[in-house]
């Protein structure tokens, strides 16, 4: 099977891409090869740039695939380009949305593929139904070969959940206190990137997903409070926790608010019946608890990896000072 990853060296594509080689896949990685992450043996490179036509021709030329996968398609402009690249190309085209696009707060839990989607605090996420939109419409008209998966929040040995990344891990170590969102009770979803990868390589070339939707993730539930409490445990650390409303953080920081208020701050739970009943092999066995720790030794592994980002720590200190003045 002859595959083409638009990027293909992410978070979340990186294990695919070692999961498709391993394999037997013919994968080939379109990017313009500024990645600093390994790339596996056996993989074949493309170099070109998506956003830019000129180069795209160049590195494609003539070449067809059983399946094409755009891991960086984030508007509906960038999907009526592979709409117009690669209709008549590929037998399957697969586009990585997000589970935030899913109704925010949702009215029931769990959340299925048939959730409505609406989430009205997160232009990310309405960019991502914008797209699903536009490729549903094709694959209703014209039978254009869609599959749309919806990644929850996946990560890898690079990534802490945690607003902040190594700052806040650092925070931890010199025993300062740490913003948790709401009271930490709200349920949340990690789901490690090589578990993804599991459930993701069984949708590649499968007739079955054809005009059909997935999420993907763990079925490990936690509270935010556990998350901190299993990253300080992996930093040999204690999580100094307070307690602050979304939307007061929001006030000091908009970007951060809005990945509260449009994803974070509500509990999210995902029932994978569906990607289980097409891809009967899929399970996620990796818990937080052992992701935490690759986590901190990869941190721990090399000193230039802890950056500390001294803006944000004045502003924790700023809200958690605020907040307990004027509230407790």
């Amino acid at each position: 099977m002859k595959v083409l990853f638009i990027g293909g060296t992410g978070i979340i594509s990186s294990a695919c891409s070692q999961l498709a080689i391993d394999h037997g896949i013919d994968l080939y990685l379109l990017n313009r090869g500024q990645t600093a992450r390994s790339v596996p043996k056996g993989v074949h490179i493309l170099q070109g740039d998506i956003r830019n036509k000129a180069s795209i021709t160049s590195a494609l030329g003539t070449m067809m695939f059983d399946v094409v996968v755009d891991w960086i398609a984030f508007t509906q402009e960038q999907i009526d380009n592979d709409l117009e690249l690669f209709w008549g190309r590929t037998q399957q085209y697969i586009f990585i949305s997000s589970a935030s696009a899913y109704q925010t707060p949702p009215v029931k839990l769990p959340v299925t593929e048939s959730t409505p989607l609406a989430n009205p605090y997160w232009e990310y996420s309405r960019a991502k139904i914008a797209c699903e939109e536009r490729l549903i419409k094709a694959y209703r008209e014209e039978l254009f070969p869609v599959t749309i998966v919806r990644p929850s929040h996946t990560y890898d040995c690079t990534l802490l959940p945690t607003h902040g990344g190594y700052t806040i891990v650092d925070r931890m170590r010199k025993g300062k206190k740490v913003i948790v969102h709401g009271d930490g009770s709200s349920l949340w979803v990690l789901t490690h990137h090589r578990d993804f990868a599991k459930g993701f390589v069984g949708l590649l070339g499968n007739n079955r997903a054809i005009g059909e939707v997935f999420h993907i993730t763990s079925d490990e539930l936690l509270t935010w409070n556990q998350i901190f409490e299993i990253v300080a445990q992996a930093a040999d650390a204690k999580a100094h926790i307070v307690h602050v409303p979304s939307d007061i953080i929001a006030r000091h920081d908009p970007e951060w608010g809005a990945s509260l208020l449009g994803d974070k701050t509500h509990s999210m739970i995902f029932d994978n019946t569906k990607i289980k009943q097409i891809v009967p092999d899929f399970s996620a066995t990796i818990p937080f608890a052992h992701g935490a720790k690759e986590i901190i030794q990869w941190y721990d592994s090399n000193p230039a990896r802890q950056v500390v980002n001294d803006d944000l720590n004045h502003m924790i200190d700023e809200i958690i000072s605020t907040y307990e003045a004027t509230w407790q």
